[in-house]
């Protein structure tokens, strides 16, 4: 989500272009195959990775602290 300069409103929602959560503050940039991409953690930016490369139902643990947390 991107606020306004003096905070007031809001300019645009953005969302993780895996899981779909509202990004708050920077979030995680990664170019791919497909182009640059914007994530919420490194969950979704690996989960998305493994996808890309071809496997069907990635399985990755979850993370201590919470799946949309930037670490």
């Amino acid at each position: 989500m991107r606020f306004s300069d003096n905070g007031y409103y809001i300019e645009r929602y953005v969302k993780c272009d895996n899981c779909g959560v509202l990004i708050y503050d920077e979030g995680l940039k990664a170019e791919t195959k497909e182009g640059p991409k914007l994530y919420c953690s490194d969950w979704c930016k690996d989960w998305a990775k493994m996808r890309m490369d071809g496997v069907e139902n990635p399985r990755l643990p979850l993370p201590k602290q919470g799946i949309h947390e930037v670490g």
